[in-house]
């Protein structure tokens, strides 16, 4: 039982560092654009280069690691963030520091995915998965507490450099300790590379989103940004008559007619999407709107992420007792809520009024994240868990990625907040509806693994 919770534990600092990342580089933004003279844009792809490529190679580590080893594959992915994050630091220019964003984003597709698959093969019992799950949700709601005020700390003492600093003895911690306590484990039967198809997922991705961010600069008429969406969309086209053809694709396109799978990839991706626009705008406001410094903004941003923490794991006990339906109530509801009060908020509107915004909407994160995982590994046999959590994991990045992308675009088209606020408030609603569908009786007849690997019926 120990060791089983080491484990957990050694999943969880992968997944740290990965949430910390995150949250101190959008505590950074605004010391970003003034010291490399970044524009909006640029700080979008600042944090969507990361985001693109982890996304499009998510798949394909959970596939590698069921293949060689998961240990490895894990090992290998804190080796390349942590050198990413290092030459971040170091980064001269803003071209630089994007670069070295796709190479932390190469290693951190190596982490999540296999992490979890890992602790799916650990914690065999449906119940026992749950909790760890909301534990592993949890973390990700500590290092949002963390980052903010450890990324104000850093980029007010040292500048935005230091953000990326803290990421180097984690790192070097979980690669030692995954190699001294992780025993190895491989798929029985893995499955095969799907190249073109993971050629394809990463046109696809990169093709959208660039055509979002540089939209409202270029116009959406534009040839440049016209052929970006033309190039994307023909790649999905590609993709959905390629990958049927396939005797293990890359992504089997069959387990999106199970309606509680593809409802938890279609919540990740709103989720997601509603917390990367909130992170993005947020700070920007804060910083820009309100003059506050980075570690002034960190300390506001406090109480959502202190609610997340204190929501992932009652959601876990709650999936584990209850089911996915009533967790996911709850997370639409609160998202929603919590974005009302940010309509209208402006250069002096009371802090009181911000915090009641976070604390709902750090109370609907929270309750989110594991019935999406919990959905995600259930559905699929544990043979197949590191397919299954690339499959959960993927989501959540396309889901940041838009949201960046999406809400950036409004700010540099609107140049003011308030139409981003709503666009947030309407993701907590989608979350709710998608909740609602997925989790009903024509939704569990659509499951046949739902009897035997899933949490109890709502």
């Amino acid at each position: 039982m120990a060791r089983r919770y080491l484990i957990l534990a050694i999943c969880c600092l992968s997944l740290l560092i990965i949430s910390l990342d995150a949250t101190i580089v959008n505590i950074a933004l605004p010391a970003i654009r003034e010291d490399l003279d970044a524009s909006v844009s640029g700080l979008q792809w600042t944090l969507d280069a990361y985001t693109l490529v982890l996304a499009s190679l998510l798949v394909l580590a959970g596939s590698v690691a069921d293949r060689i080893g998961r240990r490895r594959v894990f090992q290998t992915g804190l080796a390349v963030f942590t050198a990413g994050s290092l030459l971040c630091s170091v980064a001269p220019s803003l071209g630089w520091l994007i670069a070295a964003r796709t190479v932390q984003a190469v290693g951190g597709s190596m982490l999540n995915p296999v992490a979890m698959s890992i602790i799916t093969n650990t914690f065999t019992d449906s119940r026992e998965r749950a909790r760890a799950i909301g534990v592993w949700g949890a973390v990700t709601g500590f290092s949002m507490a963390l980052g903010p005020v450890a990324g104000g700390v850093l980029v007010h003492s040292f500048g935005w450099q230091a953000i990326f600093w803290i990421n180097v003895p984690v790192g070097i911690a979980a690669f030692l300790l995954a190699w001294r306590f992780i025993p190895e484990s491989r798929a029985p039967h893995p499955r095969r590379l799907d190249p073109v198809g993971q050629l394809l997922v990463l046109i696809l991705l990169a093709g959208v989103t660039f055509g979002i961010i540089e939209g409202p600069a270029a116009g959406w008429t534009d040839p440049v940004i016209i052929s970006a969406f033309v190039l994307g969309a023909g790649a999905l086209a590609a993709l959905l008559r390629w990958e049927p053809s396939r005797a293990e694709p890359l992504i089997e396109l069959g387990l999106f007619r199970r309606v509680p799978f593809s409802g938890a990839t279609l919540v990740a991706v709103c989720a997601f999407a509603a917390l990367g626009g909130f992170l993005f705008v947020n700070t920007l406001y804060l910083q820009e709107v309100r003059g506050l410094s980075a570690l002034e903004a960190g300390l506001y941003t406090l109480p959502m992420a202190v609610m997340t923490i204190i929501a992932s794991p009652l959601s876990g006990r709650l999936v584990a007792s209850r089911g996915t339906r009533l967790p996911l109530t709850l997370a639409g509801v609160a998202m929603a809520l919590g974005m009302v009060p940010m309509t209208w908020a402006g250069a002096d509107t009371p802090p009181w009024q911000l915090f009641a915004g976070y604390l709902l909407f750090g109370f609907g994160f929270g309750m989110v994240n594991t019935p999406i995982t919990n959905t995600a590994v259930s559905g699929m046999p544990k043979e197949r868990a590191g397919v299954a959590a690339a499959i959960a994991s993927t989501s959540r990045q396309v889901g940041t990625a838009l949201g960046v992308a999406v809400i950036g675009a409004v700010v540099a088209a609107a140049g003011a907040t308030g139409a981003a606020w709503w666009i947030l408030c309407g993701l907590g609603l989608a979350v709710l509806a998608l909740g609602l569908f997925s989790t009903g009786r024509y939704a569990r007849s659509t499951s046949p693994y739902e009897g035997k690997l899933a949490q109890p019926a709502q």
